[in-house]
């Protein structure tokens, strides 16, 4: 006989029994069945009465009946206990297929005994789960026929057709065999056995619905189901258990019903059936009993997800999907995005797709936890990083000629100012600065009026209470070379410039080129923005909001009689976007810098859906937006839903809050954006998303991002915003500001770039200290300091870019000691604004070429990308003098992530996340890149250190950070991105972020690079290694590259389906692995950069 376990002794008696059988083994048994039966007998007492088990007889060579059974006997108390151990070593030793060759040859026995099928059966269920291959074996075996003959035998005999139901529930787990029971009319018969109400049998009708549940997961099944015409069936079956299950006994069953449903509805024919048998108002009802029993919450997530399933797809109510502007280009690529995007036949850039392939995935969105993602992208590898060792390693590769560069000389006259015309002359009233034939006067006057300025900047802040900006902050003396335990003071740089000056802002605004030509500017841009002093923190979720905003759209399909439809604002009517009515409906604008909303449309009293126009020269890319609100009753609550969102998830589920600014409130001494809303969260909607907007990807529905709030005054005018906007004209004016406080001490250079697709400038900043004289050795020091090239806004949505870029400006331009040692140490090249014509426009991704300008760095189009191409130029232009920049960093904004963090590049650690075979030379790298991001995190309360990623992925090889660490041979070349949301970490954990802690990271990084000079200022750049390693830290850390989401579950369960992919102008990867050991000197990093990170 075979063994099968040893967990624990056997008395002497149970061994000399199982000799005793041993002896009679085989074709003895047969001839000596009485003793058999004995032995059999003697063992299965005392493994009842003892618990010990060795040794088990194969029964697979004998013939009788009650030998096997007592043999089945024996097992089943053997792999009764054990916590399934003991299952796992009878699969292993091949009990699995004996059971099913005793099965069928006992089958062919006329009439089989019902008792060993019973045990077989039993057994069989108890070993099903363990066994991965089971529904293959079955298969081949022939046992699926034996067991659905004895269902269809015994419909009557419940003690022998539960065993049965329960294997047969194994069975179909597996898709092949689930088709071949399909075909054997086993969905017709488990349509047999479930039955209404009944206190009766429930366990058997438990696992008939099971069986019935996972069968339907078949697409072949869930057709003949619908054909067969069960679709009503089991909704009158689930109303009848719903009413009659009134102490909530049999949930299971409920649920057995619903998931029946669930997978029957993700073929199109089971919507259909649905939908004609009532399905949505017989869900929704019982849903609506359900709701005030939290423990029913697993029925309602179920039919909640049924019922949006269902719900008939819409399209967009949009004339076309294409942005309301049209914009021409000089000339159209013939294989680029807009190229395609007028190449369409008008009318089919919205089609609703009514395929089979927006199925629902089959993970659990009904338990207790809410899925962010499909589950399967948790555990897949990132294919994404980049494996080509050559692509790997940084070549400087300027790619053009010198002869050709030689033209952005003029752009780096610092490098060659000899200073012998420069004067510093104090005569009386003026103080003078002439540099370049130009003279600039700040005359007493002016002097007086900025300080009448700052005087009533003070005025304001006493209105709100002290400012205490960067007060929780040390100071950081002289002494403080390595920066150990130090904390940063960041002065006030805020009163460095006058406030917002509205006048000026109106001049720079009759000097922006929009496409629409807009002719108004919003008040919050003429006003200007004070953050205010109390804390704003995260929005706390209420548990169940997310689905009582589902209910209320579902509502709008079973009473339609109850939607007003009413279009209240359409820029797609441009001689009159604004619609004249009664008084009863709020009234919309977003005509002006940088404004976004396409239409509203009232859907109730309180309640309007809002559509955001596409980037220009795009169909897509719905994020950003800004508008206006007036027409408003104070103290009503008013309902917002932005319903063409196109991202997977959002941290306005995650306790982010919109942003509102109240022109009442300004006009009392309050001008700020302040967050607001309730009832906020984010999912997916009824509204299909055209695969030709998808990337082709069919079955894919928009997001709405719904939100509460309400008015205090009357007759006010509010604006809502996805961040706090930052226009290019507001850029404009802070420049003008600039220029005008600069002092003697200061060198300053405002330059132009190049002009815009729009007609737009695109200034180039440069910043530094003034030579101590016009001595050799003065001008020698102040032409040889290192450069640090900055840049921002190349995405116009990420206008945390420009509050971060703001702080670094104004810290540059201030009197402290620090920004004083910062611009002798430096010299800044700065692009405060990449993509002017995006901002201006209100687009969210792209520029009027319709595409990401932070994915044209490899090969930018002087025409289309003039920005990209010249400011690429500017760096080749270094490269090829030998003056490449000591740091590159271009500022971002992540929408989908807390804290600020930084990505930058790493041969060893992209290699170590992919796992090719590299010899240590290919890894010999520098560690200096990690430098400035560990000091950023010693000093900087919003930066997080475990957020940051030095891994080269594929899709971001035309990135600004990849291409200037590639071709320019910037070892430090990084994104800085800054979250929309807020912290989980720090000071401000918690909080939701603002413009002070924005414009305080931006200063907090200019003290950062001071720090690193002083890391990088020996000659002797063998020691640099050292230096820096101190800095890191010489423990070894595990690195892990994970998804860019990191967010708690909620408790609500949500539904994301099948969409875990961004549809971005490139594929988003959301992949999770475990943490790898790494060698040593590298810091734990917990997130992954993703598709929106650069």
């Amino acid at each position: 006989i075979s063994k099968f376990a040893g967990y624990a002794s056997l008395n002497s008696r149970v061994l000399m029994l199982l000799g005793q059988l041993e002896k009679i083994n085989g074709e003895a048994m047969v001839r000596d069945a009485e003793t058999a039966r004995q032995v059999t007998a003697k063992i299965l007492h005392l493994i009842q009465t003892q618990g010990e088990s060795a040794h088990t007889p194969t029964c697979h060579n004998t013939r009788d009946v009650q030998t096997i059974l007592n043999i089945l006997y024996i097992l089943s108390e053997l792999l009764t206990v054990g916590r399934g151990r003991r299952v796992g070593v009878f699969v292993s030793k091949g009990g699995t297929g004996i059971l099913f060759q005793i099965l069928l040859s006992n089958s062919k026995e006329l009439p089989p005994s019902e008792e060993l099928m019973l045990q077989l059966h039993s057994l069989l269920a108890k070993v099903g789960s363990k066994d991965r291959k089971f529904g293959v074996k079955a298969r081949l075996s022939g046992a699926l026929n034996v067991t659905v003959n004895l269902v269809k035998q015994n419909l009557q005999n419940a003690k022998l057709l539960l065993p049965c139901l329960q294997v047969l529930r194994v069975y179909s787990t597996n898709s092949v065999n689930a088709i071949s029971l399909g075909k054997n009319g086993v969905v017709e018969l488990m349509f047999k056995i479930i039955a209404p109400y009944s206190k009766k049998n429930t366990s058997l009708l438990k696992v008939a619905l099971d069986a019935l549940g996972a069968l339907l997961k078949s697409k072949t099944n869930a057709r003949r189901a619908v054909d067969g015409g069960h679709v009503p069936v089991l909704l009158a079956l689930y109303l009848d258990w719903h009413r009659n299950d009134t102490r909530h006994r049999h949930m299971l069953i409920r649920k057995g019903l619903l998931v029946s449903l669930r997978n029957i509805t993700n073929i199109k024919l089971g919507r259909k059936a649905f939908l004609e048998a009532d399905g949505m108002r017989i869900l929704y009802n019982s849903s609506t009993e359900c709701l005030p029993v939290r423990t029913l919450d697993p029925l309602v997530n179920t039919s909640s997800l049924i019922m949006r399933k269902c719900f008939p797809k819409n399209r967009l109510p949009l004339p076309t999907i294409k942005s309301a502007f049209q914009y021409q280009l000089p000339h159209v690529p013939a294989a680029g995005p807009v190229a395609q995007l007028y190449s369409q036949p008008p009318g089919v850039d919205d089609v609703v797709d009514e395929s089979d392939d927006n199925d629902e995935t089959e993970a659990d969105t009904e338990n207790d936890t809410e899925n962010e993602e499909d589950e399967k992208d948790h555990h897949t590898s990132n294919d994404d990083i980049e494996t080509d060792l050559n692509k790997l390693h940084p070549k400087k590769n300027p790619g053009r000629p010198f002869e050709e560069l030689r033209v952005y000389e003029r752009f780096f006259s610092e490098l060659s100012e000899d200073f012998q015309v420069i004067l510093f002359l104090k005569n009386g009233s003026s103080v003078y600065f002439i540099s370049n034939n130009s003279v600039l006067s700040l005359n007493k006057d002016s002097l007086l009026k900025l300080k009448m300025y700052i005087l009533f900047k003070k005025f304001f802040i006493s209105l709100e209470g002290s400012s205490n900006w960067g007060s929780d902050c040390g100071s950081e003396g002289p002494e403080d070379e390595a920066g150990e335990g130090a904390v940063l003071e960041v002065p006030d740089t805020a009163l460095l410039l006058p406030l917002h000056d509205p006048d000026v802002y109106v001049e720079m605004v009759k000097g922006t080129h929009s496409v629409p030509q807009y002719a108004e500017v919003a008040y919050p841009d003429y006003f200007g923005h004070i953050t205010p002093t109390f804390r704003e923190p995260h929005q706390e979720r209420v548990y169940g909001v997310q689905r009582s905003k589902i209910f209320q759209d579902i509502e709008r399909l079973i009473h339609p009689n109850d939607i007003l439809d009413k279009v209240v604002y359409d820029l797609d009517i441009p001689s009159c976007p604004v619609i004249e009515d009664d008084g009863e409906s709020l009234k919309f604008n977003s005509q002006f810098e940088s404004g976004n909303l396409r239409k509203a449309i009232q859907v109730r009293k309180y309640e309007y859906d809002l559509v955001l126009n596409s980037d220009i020269n795009s169909n897509h890319y719905h994020q950003w937006f800004y508008f206006e609100v007036s027409g408003m009753r104070v103290g009503t609550t008013y309902r917002f839903n932005i319903i063409n969102c196109e991202k997977s998830n959002s941290q306005f589920n995650y306790g982010m809050q919109v942003l509102m600014y109240s022109v009442q409130e300004a006009i009392s001494g309050r001008p700020r954006w302040v967050r607001t809303g309730t009832d906020i969260c984010y999912y997916k909607n009824h509204f299909a998303r055209s695969s030709i907007a998808a990337g082709g990807q069919k079955g894919k529905s928009y997001y709405t991002l719904t939100f509460s709030t309400s008015f205090r005054h009357k007759d006010d005018v509010c604006y809502f915003a996805y961040h706090y906007p930052y226009t290019y004209s507001t850029l404009k004016m802070h420049l003008s500001k600039l220029e005008a406080l600069r002092t003697p001490q200061i060198y300053l250079r405002q330059d132009v770039l190049c002009e815009t697709l729009g007609g737009n400038s695109c200034p180039l900043l440069t910043i530094t200290a003034m030579p101590e004289s016009n001595s050799n050795d003065h001008i020698c020091q102040f032409r040889n300091r290192p450069l640090i090239f900055l840049s921002a806004r190349v995405h116009p949505g990420e206008t945390n870019a420009s509050w971060v870029m703001k702080g670094t400006l104004e810290f540059l331009m201030g009197t402290s000691p620090l920004a004083s040692s910062l611009r002798e140490a430096y010299i800044f090249k700065i692009v405060p604004m990449l993509n002017p014509d995006g901002v201006v426009n209100g687009n969210h991704r792209c520029s009027l070429s319709g595409e990401d300008l932070n994915r044209q760095w490899q090969n930018p189009n002087p025409e289309l990308h003039p920005t990209i191409y010249h400011t690429k130029s500017l760096l080749q232009y270094l490269a090829h003098i030998q003056r490449a920049p000591l740091v590159f960093c271009d500022y971002h904004g992540h929408s989908r992530k807390k804290n600020v963090f930084m990505y930058g590049c790493s041969v060893k650690e992209t290699v170590w996340q992919s796992n090719i075979s590299a010899t240590s030379s290919d890894l010999q790298e520098d560690l200096g890149y990690r430098a400035l991001p560990k000091i950023l995190s010693q000093i900087a309360p919003a930066f997080s250190m475990a957020s940051c990623s030095f891994v080269v992925e594929r899709s971001k090889e035309s990135t600004a950070r990849v291409v200037v660490w590639r071709e320019i041979g910037v070892q430090r070349s990084y994104t800085m991105e800054s979250t929309l949301c807020g912290c989980d970490q720090g000071k401000y954990k918690g909080l939701q972020i603002g413009t002070r802690e924005l414009e305080e990271m931006g200063a907090q990084f200019c003290v950062a690079l001071l720090r690193l000079k002083r890391l990088t200022g020996l000659r002797n750049h063998q020691h640099l290694l050292d230096l820096e390693s101190d800095i890191i830290g010489s423990h070894s850390c595990p690195t892990t590259y994970v998804m860019d989401e990191d967010e708690p579950s909620f408790l609500e369960a949500i539904d994301y389906s099948a969409e875990s992919n961004d549809e971005d102008a490139e594929p988003e990867n959301e992949h999770g692995s475990e943490a790898h050991e790494n060698p040593d000197h590298l810091d734990h990093l917990s997130d992954s950069e993703t598709n929106h990170r650069d």
